[in-house]
Formats: structure tokens, sequence, C-alpha cells
């Protein structure tokens, strides 16, 4: 049987599509035209200080809707929608510590007190940059967008604490100032990349052991580009040890009805 292709699918068809458990993979290119978004889902006793590390560390957690307690419903973002069976999969922390499992759908684990967080992604800017004939090479070998852990910590705040983690694109080196300034457009997507060259300066000893994602070919002449990614919550997450936590799995994002356009600020120059 044929995998429906879902690039240009509405935001609710494929919403559908992973509520069913008929999709549950990454969804980088998919539903294109529309944001996707990071999310994080823990007690209301941890969502001010949650929030409080989202607002310090702007570029990595960019806040984009906050859900009220107990409702799994992110009334900007996508009315109707509902946290616990629209993501494809997702990463239970229990005390700070990841399941190995990663279920498609939390019904069974939803709490009255429960806050949802949904954070920009950098999958938006990517359909910029491919307008702009920049191939985005995890998109061209259908692989999960490679993620790194980096030296760089993130500004504390309480006991959310940890390292920026870091997505990674391959451009040829005369198409990096047009990558800045195209990302540039969408500082709430993450914004410009933090750091392009060496990967070793910002402590990333391998591009071949992603960790998170998958590793993509960068050819000779390339230069590895890296932005600061909604990952980097799942790490704060691991030093707060909350009670229980839950977010989207690495790569398997929450789609929303928002318009990328929206989050466009600036035209490029």
């Amino acid at each position: 049987m044929n995998t429906p292709d879902y690039s240009h699918a509405s935001p609710s068809v494929l919403r559908g599509a992973i509520g069913d458990g008929h999709f549950t993979g990454p969804t980088a290119g998919l539903a294109q035209g529309y944001v996707q978004c990071n999310v994080v889902i823990l007690p209301e006793a941890d969502a001010d200080e949650f929030e409080d590390f989202c607002r310090q560390n702007s570029q990595a957690c960019p806040l984009i809707d906050k859900t009220s307690p107990g409702d799994p419903t992110p009334l900007d973002a996508a009315f109707g929608a509902d946290l616990r069976i629209h993501l494809p999969r997702y990463r239970i922390f229990r005390n700070g510590v990841p399941d190995v499992e990663e279920p498609y759908e939390i019904r069974q684990l939803w709490r009255k007190d429960f806050v949802g967080f949904l954070l920009g992604c950098s999958f938006t800017f990517e359909r910029a940059l491919m307008a702009a004939s920049l191939p985005v090479r995890h998109l061209e070998q259908n692989r999960n967008v490679p993620m790194y852990c980096t030296n760089i910590a993130c500004e504390p705040c309480g006991k959310f604490h940890g390292p920026l983690v870091v997505s990674m694109r391959p451009f040829a080196e005369d198409q990096v100032d047009r990558v800045r300034r195209i990302t540039a457009r969408y500082p709430k997507m993450h914004g410009p990349p933090i750091h392009a060259g060496d990967p070793r300066t910002i402590g990333v000893d391998d591009l071949n052991q992603p960790d998170f994602g998958d590793a993509v070919t960068v050819h000779d002449g390339e230069v590895p580009v890296f932005w600061a990614c909604g990952v980097t919550p799942q790490l704060a997450l691991e030093n707060a040890k909350c009670e229980l936590a839950i977010t989207h799995s690495p790569g398997c994002m929450f789609i929303s009805d928002l318009r990328d356009e929206l989050f466009e600020e600036s035209p490029d120059v």
C-alpha cells in the first residue's frame, strides 16, 4: 500500500492521520506553509518557572502558545486540536528520566493540572530556504534533521538549566550569508544560525553521531550551519527532575493552523 503524501496536506488532515495512528514519523516537509511546534507539557506547579526559562532563552524556546491547566487544546495555534493525540510520538520524563518507549498518544497520562507549551520550530524557515533554491539536506535524503548537544549553557531559571541543543543543515560556503539573512526573518522560529563552521567550536565532535535525529551527508566545500533547537527544553527537563513531564519526540512535531508568513518579521535584503 502506498504511503499518502502529506507534504501539502492541511493541518487538520495531517493531525487526523496522526490522531488515528496512520502517521507516526518525523514531520519535516509536511503540511507545507504551516507552522510546526515543539511541545512541552508539565504540571502547573512547574509552569511559571518553565515559562521564565523560555523567556530567558527565547532563541531556543520561542513561545508560541500556552494552554490553560487541564485543557489539551492550544486555542491560539490550533483551535480544536488535542495535545494528547495529535503528536506522532511523545517522550515521557519521570523525575527527569525519559522512558525508553515513545508512545503515540498520552490520554491515559493526562492530568487536570497539565499545562502545554508550544514553541517555534525551524521547519518554518526551511520552506523559505527551498523557495530561494537553497537545498535542505535532510529533506533531500528523507531523514530526520540532525540535532546535537553543545557546550553552550542556557540561561538557568530555577531548577531548569542545561546545554543548548542545535539543529544542523549544511550549505555551500558561498550560500551561508543568504541562509543567515533568510532565517533571520523568522526570529520566533529560532531565527539566524548561532554558528557556522567548525562544529568543535560549540562542542560537537562528530557530525555523524547526532544526539537526536539522523546524520546527513556534508559534501566537500560545504559548511555545517547550526541553529538553536526546540529540543533544548528536554535536557532542561532532565535536570529539573519534574515529577512528570511530556514532550514531542525530536522531529515529530505538532502541526498548527498558523501560517508561516505570520512569523516573517522583515523582508530579505
